[in-house]
């Protein structure tokens, strides 16, 4: 019986070293494209290492490309109080859900529920539509509020609360903390495993829009770097070295953000609400 489990342990170890060798071979050569001149690409061949290694792309979108650093800009800004709102509000809403009573909580939770099911392509028009009456098409505000919540995370946050100690709650009610007191200098910071996978998801689905910055933003100026790499195309070439280049830098946010809110997963298989 030993044995048998050794052998499944080894082929399970087996079948995932390969699909991950499969998983990273193509973001190891997009890395190595990004430091080749586009001769070299063109020339076809999957080296890894660049017979001619050069900086020279990424000096170029940041200093030739003049929109670029702009579009670096943009996606910072929308991904991080996109994120930021989504923490507080989906939190609040979850914890309501949870913990307060109030008329009609079960039929909101209904509400919360239902809007998980539709798609986002239905509700694409009518935010149009919307953001053009109130004169947010173009700004900031047209893609970080019809955003800002979202029914996923409050569902997850609120099947977070539904488990989380109450006695932790009644001793700062003792203490002499109120409602808000105990949510944000009690139940948030203990929140932290939660809050660290909902902040990568959320992050994420703003940093990697595509549809809404290129449906709301008219000016080249407020395009987000999602948009804004089709720049690299004309109609008579594609510069893949820059190309590249841009995909590694609008990686590489995602990558560090993944690298430090990691820890919080693992804290999250651990937690009870006693410390």
């Amino acid at each position: 019986m030993r044995k048998k489990i050794n052998v499944g342990k080894a082929f399970l170890f087996i079948f995932l070293t390969i699909y991950a060798v499969i998983t990273v071979i193509p973001f190891v050569w997009a890395l190595s494209a990004s430091f080749k001149p586009l001769n070299e690409i063109l020339s076809g061949g999957l080296n890894f290492i660049p017979e001619t290694f050069t900086f020279d792309n990424y000096i170029t979108i940041f200093t030739e490309q003049g929109l670029f650093p702009r579009w670096l800009l943009n996606s910072v800004i929308v991904a991080v109080i996109g994120t930021a709102l989504n923490l507080v509000f989906n939190s609040m809403a979850g914890y309501a859900l949870a913990r307060i009573s109030f008329p009609g909580r079960t039929v909101w939770f209904i509400i919360v529920l239902a809007v998980l099911m539709i798609p986002m392509q239905v509700t694409m028009i009518p935010n149009f539509l919307i953001l053009r009456e109130l004169g947010w098409l173009n700004s900031y505000q047209g893609l970080i509020v019809p955003g800002m919540i979202n029914a996923t995370f409050i569902f997850m946050m609120r099947q977070f609360f539904v488990n989380f100690p109450k006695e932790v709650e009644e001793a700062a009610a003792i203490d002499g903390l109120g409602r808000i007191g105990t949510f944000f200098r009690i139940v948030m910071p203990m929140a932290k495993p939660a809050l660290g996978a909902q902040a990568i998801f959320v992050f994420m689905a703003f940093w990697n829009n595509f549809m809404a910055p290129l449906i709301i933003m008219t000016d080249a100026s407020m395009y987000t770097l999602p948009v804004g790499l089709n720049a690299f195309q004309s109609d008579y070439a594609t510069y893949w070295n820059y190309i590249m280049a841009a995909s590694m830098v609008f990686t590489l946010p995602v990558l560090l953000l993944y690298i430090f809110f990691n820890q919080f997963f693992l804290k999250g298989l651990s937690f009870r609400g006693d410390k």
